[in-house]
């Protein structure tokens, strides 16, 4: 039940989790991609590596490859960043986000900084859940100009639809990962949000950004390193399921996305 999440020692699990994932004993990985394989029902078919065997341990089968022609990049200014289910699309009205029914929370709250939130006041958002079967690395919606990041520390709850529609203000308390690009559109900002038994959250330029696990938020400036990535390279990933935000301001919900449905990475949104 979700209320029990407020007592288990969520950092101290993702942990444990970050450490078994990546145990290369033979015997041990094998069973347990398995056994995940079959729990899952997931095709590896699309994957680089299509026999359990070829992965060094279990992260290493986790945040897989897929085969070069698995995902085509759609034509367009923007794809969806990752394989997953549509938790939440809409308006930004008033630098407040729709959680679930019933459920808002800032974009202050989200971003832990008062003046890139002054930007979000209105324009639109997506939040996409990731479950463990789905394809783990990220992806870049749009062509964009990374300057900066926030590591921002927090709770490490479930992102699923029990729990979103029962802890208040859930993305604005978990642990998460927030990216700014310059693009096309302006300002956008892209989250990556961490939950229990997520051991980690890395992207291409940073490299593993937890563990471990800081109390204070971590800022990193990129304005003058002149990182640019393309609509469709890989920016990023995750070790267990978790949660991508898009936010994009001053502009009305025109993507392609409904609430529930699965999309998957490379897809037109628009």
């Amino acid at each position: 039940m979700s209320f029990l999440q407020y007592f288990l020692p969520q950092h101290w699990l993702s942990r444990l989790m970050f450490r078994v994932a990546r145990f290369e004993n033979v015997w041990f990985k094998n069973a347990l991609i398995r056994w995940f394989v079959k729990v899952y029902k997931i095709d590896l078919s699309q994957a680089k590596h299509e026999q359990i065997q070829a992965y060094s341990s279990f992260n290493d089968f986790f945040t897989r490859s897929l085969k070069p022609d698995a995902r085509v990049i759609a034509s367009g200014d923007i794809v969806c960043p990752v394989d997953g289910i549509v938790s939440q699309v809409g308006d930004i009205n008033n630098a407040q986000i729709l959680q679930a029914k019933n459920h808002c929370y800032s974009i202050k709250q989200l971003l832990a900084n008062n003046d890139k939130a002054s930007e979000f006041k209105q324009g639109f958002f997506a939040t996409i859940y990731l479950s463990p079967k789905d394809y783990h690395r990220i992806h870049m919606p749009y062509d964009g100009k990374l300057i900066a990041m926030d590591y921002i520390p927090g709770n490490l709850f479930s992102v699923n639809q029990k729990t979103l529609k029962r802890v208040n203000n859930l993305f604005a308390r978990n642990e998460r990962v927030v990216c700014y690009f310059e693009t096309q559109f302006g300002l956008c900002v892209f989250v990556l949000v961490g939950a229990i038994f997520v051991g980690s959250m890395q992207t291409v330029w940073q490299g593993q950004i937890s563990p471990p696990y800081i109390k204070q938020v971590k800022h990193f400036a990129y304005q003058a390193q002149n990182i640019y990535l393309k609509k469709g390279e890989e920016m990023g990933r995750f070790n267990m399921g978790s949660t991508v935000m898009m936010l994009m301001p001053n502009q009305k919900n025109r993507l392609n996305l409904e609430v529930d449905k699965a999309v998957k990475m490379g897809q037109a949104l628009i």
